[in-house]
């Protein structure tokens, strides 16, 4: 490790910027984020400040004259990005007084390098590769970023509110860290990152016994997370549900969530099946309430993962009610649902100006539930209409739509393991829907029905197939 990794506290005195363009004013918006007060000798002499907050701006003290012969009396660092031969110079009268000193791209003439960071208020991360490779830092930190909760300096500035009070009751360093680590890890630092503070703070006062609870003793308050997997894609899962599977001691999954999906939980949570498909005996949604109410109430922090989003066809609110009446503590994490992830993909836009302007979404997995909707409701053309589990009950879609009146010339797709490796998709009409589910080898799939079909990529691919089949049997 040639670079020691420092946190300089630009607060107690000025910083010196000399530079011009575009590089000099990132610095800018680095210092002023940092509180720093600046000198800033404009090389070009343009003191150039729109864009940044009006109060950064006013940190910001326009310097004259030559930056090689000013008082340096107080000044922290020596930033130059963009000041060419000046830098240069400016970087040997800050060594010979003992200043740190950054000569932007230019190892050689500074002191000090710029990592690549991640900003969370109190919680600052910084990555550096001893200026070897800025991409390869960069890179990690997007990493870092994507896996820190937005709130995490949150949680930290929470802790610093009563950190003092607690020290005081707390005598023994061994417990105080051990009472820390059960509030950031437990429901408590839970709340704060999800942005209830106030009910955080509740909690953290109804400690009445800082030892006892340090040490782990009395009742552990578990909790229970509601996540939308998404339609399989792992790489769509939000970075709330990630950091929620991460932190799971068990994991109440369904048959749906892919196996790229389940490797992305801890590894050692607990797994438990809870699913079913279609025409196969599951264990019930009742059973599944009660073994997420018994984890929480064991202390456990469950996640209840559930493929697309939990309150599209999900049965989430039955759930939460169920979480509710029980009085355990719950959060709901919501995922992509496959009617958007399908559209998404095979480029179907489910709203298009003047040809579509409302979607409807619906759940037929079998064919009586087909019969009870009012098809009449779903005939204007200027809707799009997303069916899911409809595979089975298709033809009964068919037949309800076309009784009500749509035309049997609509266009309709049918998509199946959207956002998969193996996804596929028939598209054409809806007189020939069911043909349509028979050519995509199997479901989870999602039936769209309505004109911006007509938009989406395999309706393309299929009219210039046909193009090319005319011109080749006109040509033979």
């Amino acid at each position: 490790m040639r670079y020691l990794p420092i946190f300089l506290d630009l607060q107690t005195g000025p910083v010196l910027l000399l530079g011009a363009g575009e590089l000099v004013r990132a610095k800018l918006r680095l210092l002023t984020a940092a509180g720093a007060r600046i000198r800033w000798y404009a090389t070009s002499g343009d003191h150039d400040v729109s864009g940044l907050d009006p109060a950064d701006a006013e940190r910001i003290q326009f310097a004259q004259g030559d930056p090689l012969t000013a008082d340096l009396t107080g000044v922290v660092a020596i930033f130059c990005a963009g000041a060419g031969d000046i830098g240069v110079a400016m970087s040997v009268r800050a060594k010979s007084v003992g200043l740190p000193v950054n000569v932007m791209d230019d190892l050689e003439h500074s002191t000090f390098i710029f990592p690549a960071i991640v900003d969370r208020g109190e919680v600052v991360v910084a990555v550096g590769t001893g200026g070897a490779s800025p991409v390869v830092a960069r890179r990690v930190r997007e990493r870092i970023e994507a896996m820190l909760p937005a709130g995490i300096g949150d949680l930290a500035s929470f802790i610093a509110r009563f950190r003092k009070s607690i020290h005081g009751r707390i005598s023994e360093m061994a417990l105080r860290r051990r009472f820390w680590e059960r509030v950031v890890d437990g429901p408590i630092g839970a709340l704060v990152l999800d942005g209830r503070k106030d009910e955080a703070e509740a909690a953290l006062n109804d400690i009445t016994d800082p030892f006892a609870f340090a040490q782990g003793s009395g009742e552990i308050q578990g909790h229970v997370t509601l996540v939308g997997a998404g339609p399989g894609d792992p790489d769509l899962l939000t970075i709330k549900a990630l950091r929620a599977l991460q932190d799971a001691d068990v994991v109440f999954y369904d048959e749906l969530v892919s196996s790229e999906i389940l490797d992305r939980i801890r590894r050692d949570a607990t797994r438990v099946p809870v699913g079913r498909r279609v025409g196969k005996p599951g264990i019930g949604q009742h059973a599944i309430n009660r073994l997420m109410i018994e984890a929480a109430k064991s202390g456990q922090r469950a996640v209840r993962l559930k493929g697309g989003d939990p309150f599209v066809f999900g049965r989430g609110g039955e759930e939460i009610e169920a979480l509710r009446k029980a009085n355990v503590a719950y959060s709901v994490v919501p995922g992509i649902t496959a009617g958007l992830g399908g559209a998404a993909q095979f480029e179907v836009p489910l709203t298009y100006r003047h040809e579509a302007l409302r979607i409807t979404f619906l759940t037929a997995h079998r064919a009586k539930d087909a019969e009870a909707v009012d098809w009449s409701t779903l005939t204007d053309t200027r809707m799009t209409v997303v069916v899911y589990m409809g595979m089975t009950a298709a033809p009964s879609v068919r037949s309800g739509l076309l009784a009500a009146g749509r035309s049997p010339q609509t266009p309709v797709g049918v998509f199946a393991r959207v956002t998969r490796p193996d996804a596929r998709a028939a598209v054409g009409t809806l007189e020939n829907l069911p043909d349509l589910v028979e050519k995509i080898d199997g479901g989870p799939a999602i039936l769209i029905i309505g004109d911006v079909v007509a938009h989406s990529a395999p309706w393309r691919h299929q009219n210039l197939n046909q193009i090319i089949s005319k011109i080749l049997e006109a040509a033979a």
